[in-house]
């Protein structure tokens, strides 16, 4: 850099010599995308504490930052290893896709501590979407350790259609099984099927209890009860579904009746 250039013009140069945007520094800084803006056209000035987080993170001299005569950041250029985040904290990988969906990304991939990708299809550490894909995401469809969604998939699952170690939603399969109707090792619901089966309208399981229970160890029911169960008891318990079954659980209830 041989002619001068004022703090406003050195900052912009240099994050764009690191290869960030306004809105990455922002985050960086944790300061507001207006206020980078504002630095780089010389309507203000970074507080002290900010200059210094921008020298370590450029690799320059604060000289080097305020004397519009030093052209020098540091004897050379920011260096390759200079010019990225030093620490885990700061690293961060983002792409996005050029076509949007009303202003939203079609593809947004955003890795790094603190970082959420939000798009059509999101994938990140954190991820927003229709469907998203990171170890906390979120979206109609959501796969994750920690999902939410429409349908959710993941180690701990909430959501519609919920599968996981841990599973909670209407229709939840997994170690553990909260839902309407509920199907794992330990399942509980309004209908249940699993080893350790509670339900309040139905239990199928080694251990069944609810007001059928269908079990093969042991079953403890207070309407109807077999313990071992065996096919012809199914038709019988189905049946008796009709008459204990509210209204609201009819489509849980017809569903349930397709596989006994």
């Amino acid at each position: 850099m041989n002619d001068r250039m004022t703090t406003g013009a050195k900052l912009a140069r240099l994050r764009r010599e690191a290869g960030y945007t306004q809105e990455q520094l922002a985050e960086l800084l944790d300061v507001s995308r207006q206020s980078i803006s504002k630095w780089e056209s010389d309507t203000a000035y970074p507080e002290t504490e900010k200059l210094i987080r921008l020298g370590e993170l450029y690799g320059c001299s604060m000289d080097y930052l305020l004397r519009e005569e030093v052209t020098d950041p540091s004897s050379a250029s920011p260096s390759h290893w200079q010019s990225r985040p030093r620490r885990m904290q700061d690293w961060s990988f983002e792409w996005k896709s050029q076509r949007t969906v009303r202003g939203i990304p079609l593809v947004h991939i955003h890795f790094g501590i603190g970082r959420t990708a939000k798009g059509i299809f999101a994938v990140g550490l954190a991820a927003k979407g229709v469907c998203a894909v990171g170890i906390f995401s979120m979206g109609l469809l959501s796969f994750g350790v920690f999902s939410l969604g429409l349908l959710a998939l993941g180690a701990f699952s909430l959501g519609g259609l919920s599968a996981g170690a841990l599973a909670i939603g209407l229709l939840a399969f997994g170690g553990i099984a909260l839902g309407i109707v509920a199907c794992g090792g330990v399942a509980v619901g309004c209908f249940a099927a699993g080893g350790v089966a509670i339900g309040k309208y139905l239990a199928v399981g080694d251990h069944a209890f609810g007001e059928i229970a269908l079990g093969i160890s042991h079953m403890s029911a207070k309407r109807f009860g077999v313990a071992p169960f065996h096919g012809e008891h199914l038709a019988r318990a189905s049946a008796m579904l009709e008459q204990t079954v509210p209204w609201w659980l009819a489509w849980a209830k017809r569903l349930v009746q397709i596989f006994l």
